[in-house]
């Protein structure tokens, strides 16, 4: 210490530099908020924002795994920029059907971008208010041949489905009906499943559109004749097992309403 220099100035210096230097600290965060577009709360203390874990199956081109194990698609864009919106963070997971229901019933998943009205799910999730998108599940049927009446000319034949996905109940008393005798075909992906119905080693094939459309023009095949059984429309499905369950999906409501109201494009492709 320099002679004479109080021993109050010494202990005040760590005091000096913090006034100093806090402002600054604030300073830059709320530049970022204002150039990023983020919201405050989530800028304020990185440390503690939430992170929603985000449930998903392979569902390509909406959403799906790229070659890095990175959830891509434009509902995984969409599902990214509303969490952040509303002040979350993001951490995606691929799971089969079977497994992210379960995940979702024992809060191990916060959110589901995915079909509403799910009856095995109606006790154990929010549902958002806003449809993200709708898809259509068809039945398809080779070019040239006549489009099925339901049920009847389903009996006996072999029917094409993808390994993994779930349907709704009037869609598995179908599947299950012992009149119609069906041969249930199952294969692990779109593009095989094209293939199987174009080299008839199946009769019918139970799909949705979007990947359907996808696969078909990565195969160059024709147009294929369908007919729709059911319309899903998707949003954003909260466990309510889910920490602060009912604030998140209020949270995410607001937060895509903002988005819209700030003349944000947040379409998606519905069939």
């Amino acid at each position: 210490m320099v002679h004479g220099q109080p021993d109050c100035v010494c202990a005040s210096l760590p005091e000096q530099r913090k006034a100093a230097i806090d402002p600054l600290k604030a300073f830059l965060y709320l530049a970022l908020v204002s150039v990023l577009g983020l919201p405050a709360e989530a800028m304020a203390d990185p440390g503690t924002q939430r992170i929603l874990n985000v449930g998903y199956y392979e569902f390509a081109p909406a959403i799906y795994t790229d070659a890095y194990g990175t959830a891509r698609g434009e509902l995984a864009e969409l599902t990214r920029r509303v969490a952040r919106q509303a002040g979350y963070g993001v951490r995606f997971r691929a799971l089969p059907s079977a497994r992210l229901y379960g995940a979702l019933e024992s809060g191990s998943i916060d959110l589901w971008p995915g079909a509403q009205g799910k009856p095995e799910l109606a006790a154990h999730t929010l549902e958002g208010r806003h449809t993200l998108s709708q898809i259509n599940l068809n039945l398809y049927h080779r070019a040239g041949t006549p489009a099925p009446r339901i049920p009847e000319d389903l009996a006996g034949k072999a029917l094409i489905l993808i390994g993994g996905y779930s349907y709704w109940p009037n869609i598995n008393t179908l599947l299950e009906d012992p009149a119609l005798d069906l041969r249930l075909l199952r294969t692990s992906n779109h593009l095989s499943a094209l293939e199987m119905l174009r080299r008839k080693r199946g009769d019918y094939l139970l799909d949705y559109q979007i990947p359907v459309e996808q696969a078909r023009q990565r195969l160059q095949m024709e147009e294929l004749p369908y007919l729709r059984l059911t319309q899903v429309p998707i949003h954003f499905i909260v466990s309510r097992h889910a920490q602060d369950a009912e604030a998140v999906v209020t949270a995410l409501d607001q937060a895509y309403e903002s988005l819209r109201a700030a003349g944000e494009d947040l379409s998606l492709p519905s069939d």
